[in-house]
């Protein structure tokens, strides 16, 4: 079941995001625009296009966090691959996206203040001690 939702999920946002989808929707909105009068602007006429926008932005919705969680995922596990593979990269760097926004910030902080402080002098020997204890806590 999942690989098949995530195939019709790819295949649907291959479509929606070529010029072709959205040639095709604005058709349809000016068919509809140019149905007005035929249907003397009633209640059934709006509702049609009220309608249509509604289910089509709901399931879009769905389709464009799917789309994203898999990007982002995707993009995580290549970064971990790169930080394990460098030889003096920090490997607690790794699975940092499951912290919660606060420790993440405080250790983009102190991060920040590691390569600032290493810009103004570059052959200071520098000591990560707190940055090591904040990646380290769980």
């Amino acid at each position: 079941m999942d690989r098949l939702f995530t195939n019709i999920a790819n295949g649907i946002a291959r479509f929606v995001g070529d010029p072709i989808a959205f040639m095709l929707a604005l058709a349809t909105v000016i068919v509809w625009a140019v149905t007005g009068p035929i249907f003397h602007y009633s209640d059934t006429w709006q509702l049609v296009i009220n309608t249509g926008t509604t289910i089509i932005t709901f399931l879009m919705v769905f389709l464009i966090q799917n789309s994203q969680n898999r990007d982002a995922a995707a993009m995580q596990a290549k970064l971990d691959e790169l930080i394990r593979a460098v030889e003096m990269a920090r490997g607690q760097f790794i699975g940092i996206e499951h912290r919660t926004d606060k420790e993440i910030q405080e250790i983009r902080t102190e991060l920040e203040k590691e390569c600032a402080e290493l810009e103004e002098n570059p052959y200071k020997p520098h000591s990560n001690t707190y940055l090591e204890r904040l990646l380290k806590r769980r």
